[in-house]
């Protein structure tokens, strides 16, 4: 194993040296690199300055040119529509030239090309063969506007005769008026003015500008910084009507200069220098690699290890400060890690009504005393969510044998407790149950027993009533009889209506125990034609036993007439004896004029406005008459049974639970009443639901398919 080890980290070592070598290496050539291509953008951002300040001076000069055309051909127009006069004109010249020093002369020429006025007291040269073009409109020729041309011309430049080495530039700007040719003014510029005036001084100060022609001929030049190095240089041509002039920049700047080269051969040494540190430590990291090597499989098997466990695992120092928490427990208590490790109690984690059970233990812990056994307790999620947890504890030391903390295991027993509450909850139903069967069988036996005593009470209280029917019908044809015992007759009478009232109670009890005989007795469910008022009046008797106990007064209303439904008689007198004894219930404290039950059935169709969607009902009713097509079902027409309380109404958070099994309000409940009802009811393809009723208390109301 060992050999298989250094085996694999003896490349591994070899890399890592050789990386740092490469890397110094890399350090060095950068350094040797960096101010070459400093120097290199260096130049190039200085020759892009110098193209962006050239476009400039050019767009400027252009802007400058057009600007005086304008101004001219506005002077023109005025002249040609008699606005202005020659004299005027010369004025308006003059005022251009102080303001323009760039301008040398302005010109005013006649439609015959003789000269009107001028701002100079010598005559314009050459002026037979400036624009030999124009020569031949002469005065008076009509021409369509669209045939004249209108634009500038200017001629190549010429040396000025009163100044050395001085070149002028003439532009000719022709003039139309009534759709005739009318002359033109014609305006000289000094080619070196242009630089002096259009130019400006920051970039002249940087640069030598110059005007020159294809044949690189000099025209005009200003060096206001001195004289240029050549290294950035910049044509560009300006877009003059006729005439090729170049503008052409020569910046003074000197080409940037690399680094002092002593710096850099610090540098090298200093990189040379560093590589022979490393070469120095080898020898002590080599050792170092194997241990670290076997250290790091060792930790990243014994991670592993805690990743993959299902149970929390929290260390703690001397002073109860969390040092260590794995993946479970973090997940177990929704906190990361580095929210918790290095924290001192109290924890986030701790539920707050277990605070003193959690300083208790912790201060015990602190004093040395560790328990032998897991304990019980309650932590609590960052969702706040509750959860109990188990806990074994144990003593954490080094290699040494000096304890360094506490180290803890935590395992959830959410699920363990659940599965124990469910046992418990089985178990109390499955006694319940037994109470029920037991409840069931002596109600059957009492319901058997007692119908025969009640049956020779009813027999014996019709034979007395019968005897005394009798007798008085002998006192009636006997009348000396009857003369004789006075008193007879209404004593006779007494006991007739008090034998009558005997034999209705002791009917009415034998009906009682009947009805609960039928409906303990176990029985196979069946469908059968059910009349709801027939039903209703059936069970009335046993609703009315619960409601005197209560001092409930009963009101039932039966809208007549009402079809028959296709049900189980059994399961709806369930559901209603339910639903009535939970009614009376809730007016158990109620005030006497309160305490009234209301039951009301009636028809009703999918067009009535009621507390229940027809769209639900109609849902429920045709998804039953698919599965039992025999009950013959129409959605939209059922029968509606109501059971109406004025008792302590239901909150809406006992609402939201109401149908759920094994929910209770009470304290003796078992929480399926209810649900039990809910589901006789949809198996009749009904629905059950309940609201509130506007006089105080509650209605349920069930829905039965015609």
């Amino acid at each position: 194993m060992m050999t298989f080890v250094k085996s694999k980290t003896w490349p591994n070592q070899k890399w890592r040296w050789l990386l740092p070598i490469l890397l110094v290496s890399l350090f060095v050539t950068t350094l040797i690199w960096l101010p070459l291509q400093a120097q290199k953008m260096e130049t190039n951002e200085r020759q892009e300055q110098l193209i962006a300040d050239t476009l400039w001076v050019e767009q400027a000069i252009q802007f400058q040119f057009l600007r005086n055309d304008d101004l001219l051909r506005q002077i023109g127009a005025e002249i040609g529509t008699k606005k202005l006069v020659p004299l005027a004109a010369l004025d308006r010249f003059n005022s251009i030239l102080k303001s323009n020093h760039e301008i040398q002369r302005i010109d005013l020429f006649a439609n015959n090309n003789a000269i009107i006025t001028s701002t100079s007291g010598y005559p314009l040269p050459n002026t037979d063969n400036l624009f030999p073009k124009r020569a031949h409109i002469s005065a008076g020729n009509s021409i369509p506007p669209a045939n004249i041309d209108q634009k500038t011309r200017c001629m190549q430049p010429l040396l000025d005769q009163n100044k050395k080495n001085t070149y002028l530039l003439s532009c000719q700007i022709p003039l139309v008026s009534d759709r005739q040719y009318a002359g033109s003014i014609i305006v000289t510029y000094y080619l070196s003015g242009i630089l002096e005036e259009m130019v400006p001084w920051w970039f002249a100060q940087d640069n030598e500008i110059s005007l020159i022609d294809l044949d690189e001929k000099v025209y005009a030049k200003r060096a206001a910084g001195g004289s240029s190095k050549n290294v950035y240089t910049h044509n560009r041509p300006l877009d003059l009507p006729n005439v090729t002039l170049i503008l052409r920049t020569n910046s003074n700047k000197s080409e940037p200069k690399l680094l002092s080269n002593l710096l850099v051969l610090s540098v090298i040494l200093l990189s040379f220098g560093l590589i022979w540190s490393l070469l120095a430590l080898w020898r002590d990291i080599n050792r170092r690699l194997a241990a670290e090597d076997a250290l790091r499989q060792q930790v990243a098997f014994r991670t592993a290890m805690e990743n993959s466990l299902i149970t929390g695992l929290r260390a703690r120092d001397m002073e109860g400060r969390l040092t260590y928490v794995n993946p479970a427990f973090c997940k177990m208590v929704e906190h990361p890690a580095e929210d918790i490790v290095g924290r001192l109690p109290p924890m986030p984690y701790w539920a707050p009504e277990a605070f003193e059970e959690y300083r208790h233990r912790f201060t015990q812990l602190l004093a040395g005393t560790v328990p032998s056994e897991g304990f019980e307790t309650i932590y609590q999620r960052a969702s706040g969510e509750r959860f109990p947890v188990l806990i074994y504890e144990s003593r954490l030391v080094d290699e040494n044998g000096v304890q360094t903390g506490w180290m803890s295991s935590i395992l959830d027993i959410s699920e363990l407790k659940r599965a124990q509450e469910l046992t418990r909850q089985q178990q109390e139903m499955l006694h319940a149950s037994a109470r029920l069967a037991t409840m069931g069988e002596i109600a059957s036996i009492l319901a058997h027993e007692l119908n025969q005593p009640l049956a020779a009470i009813s027999s014996y209280t019709t034979g007395a009533i019968n005897l005394l029917q009798s007798s008085q019908e002998n006192n009636q044809d006997n009348p000396q009889t009857n003369s004789t015992t006075p008193d007879q007759t209404p004593l006779q009478s007494l006991l007739l209506s008090a034998l009558e009232k005997a034999n209705a109670q002791a009917q009415r009890a034998g009906h009682i125990i009947h009805s609960v005989h039928d409906f303990v007795k176990k029985r196979e469910s069946s469908r059968e034609p059910v009349s709801i008022a027939a039903l209703l009046q059936s069970v009335m008797p046993l609703v009315e036993l619960q409601a005197q106990a209560s001092y409930v007064n009963i009101q039932y209303t039966i809208a007549e007439p009402l079809p028959m439904v296709q049900a189980d008689r059994i399961l709806l007198e369930q559901v209603i004896l339910n639903l009535t004894r939970n009614a009376i219930e809730a007016m158990e404290h109620s005030p006497p004029e309160r305490s009234i039950l209301r039951i009301v059935a009636r028809t009703e169709h999918g067009n009535d406005k009621q507390d229940v969607s027809t769209t639900d009902v109609t849902n429920h009713v045709t998804s039953h008459s698919t599965n039992h097509s025999t009950n013959h079902v129409t959605p939209g027409h059922y029968i509606a049974v109501e059971v109406i309380d004025q008792g302590h109404g239901i909150s809406a958070e006992v609402a939201a639970q109401l149908f759920s099994p094994f929910f209770s309000t009470k304290p003796s409940g078992m929480g399926m009443g209810l649900k039990i009802c809910r589901t006789a009811i949809e198996f009749h393809g009904g629905v059950l639901s309940h609201h509130d009723n506007p006089a105080g208390g509650t209605i349920f109301r069930f829905l039965l398919p015609i």
